[in-house]
């Protein structure tokens, strides 16, 4: 079940775009990491209980580069925290969803994620994340 909206991914340039974040929040980023299997690196900003994923690629030819030179700088994805990544996703298939990859994924701010492909989403990239345990 969905619980919440976990983050909004915004994909940018370069990881200096979090300055503009950091002067309109008025706040810095409490984690930067990269994910080197998604081929980015990251930096998240905590506003109450939602948070903003700030995204760089780390590859020209990576998800996040080939975005920003389709559609530019902007809101990536949203992504919904789950209890349960295996069985929402299987609630999710017998809706009629398709994901991005057949198993869920380790994802930054240790997270297990899988993606629900843009077709099946009115053209928006939905992520699903469940917290692993520490």
């Amino acid at each position: 079940m969905i619980k919440s909206i976990e983050h909004i991914g915004i994909a940018v340039k370069s990881l200096e775009a979090q300055t503009v974040f950091e002067k309109l929040l008025n706040l810095s980023a409490y984690k930067a990491e990269e994910v080197k299997s998604e081929k980015v690196r990251v930096k998240f900003f905590r506003i109450g209980e939602n948070k903003l994923e700030i995204l760089e690629t780390t590859d020209p030819t990576g998800s996040i580069a080939r975005y920003i030179e389709r559609k530019g700088e902007g809101i990536h994805h949203i992504a919904f925290a789950v209890d349960d990544i295996i069985s929402e996703m299987e609630r999710l298939k017998g809706e009629g969803f398709g994901f991005i990859y057949e198993q869920p994924k380790r994802g930054a701010d240790s997270m297990l994620v899988n993606f629900i492909h843009p077709k099946y989403t009115n053209g928006v990239l939905i992520e699903l994340c469940e917290a692993l345990s520490s």
